[in-house]
């Protein structure tokens, strides 16, 4: 579990937050197990480590000892910067519902084939114990042929998690390139019609 030196903040306004953060500290709050709401700093190259591997539970060291998992990032207009991070307690086998980053581990055969892999879901909320929440779900292509798919249900999730989308959801397939459109027939003899048309009408206005 990632570990993070947490200390305590008293609440200030934009201004203040804006000095923290060109300091390298990002302002976060913790709350949950019915316990008193605490304002926190924690260094932001470690909260930007976790969140780039896609950790979600950590465990606070200094001024609380606590295990939280990180529930909203919130950023700036541009979503490039974390702003403020939102906190709650977890113990133990407590269940959480977060959403987790599906990862293509291998090659397809179908590649060789003439296919293109084309992977439709690239993240899923599950619910599970959050000391069995992995950081990423591999999903592994290395036996995926040609016009063959994967599904939800193919997918190897910790034990208990469950997830609300359908078990048949497609998350990627291999099938062949799409072509391009060749011109009709009736849009080629549009455009040598046309011509015909306009040559008779100018003859039809001399004539007049």
């Amino acid at each position: 579990m990632e570990e993070i030196v947490a200390e305590l903040r008293q609440s200030g306004g934009k201004r203040i937050n804006r000095r923290l953060r060109a300091e390298g500290k990002l302002p976060a709050v913790l709350y949950g197990h019915k316990e008193e709401t605490v304002c926190l700093l924690l260094p932001s190259d470690a909260v930007l480590n976790a969140v780039r591997h896609g950790i979600r539970v950590i465990r606070l060291t200094g001024a609380v000892q606590q295990n939280a998992f990180i529930k909203e990032l919130q950023r700036d207009t541009w979503g490039k910067h974390i702003l403020h991070v939102d906190l709650t307690r977890v113990s133990a086998h407590e269940r959480v519902q977060a959403e987790v980053a599906l990862k293509l581990r291998g090659e397809s055969p179908g590649v060789k084939e003439g296919g293109v892999v084309v992977q439709h879901l690239h993240s899923l909320e599950i619910t599970c114990d959050v000391d069995k929440l992995p950081e990423v779900v591999n999903v592994g292509i290395g036996a995926l042929g040609l016009n063959q798919q994967l599904t939800l249900a193919d997918l190897k999730l910790p034990d208990g998690a469950v997830t609300e989308l359908d078990p048949a959801t497609v998350v990627v397939e291999c099938r062949v390139p799409a072509e391009e459109a060749e011109p009709t027939a009736e849009g080629e003899a549009s455009t040598e019609v046309e011509p015909e048309v306009i040559r008779r009408k100018k003859e039809e206005e001399e004539g007049e």
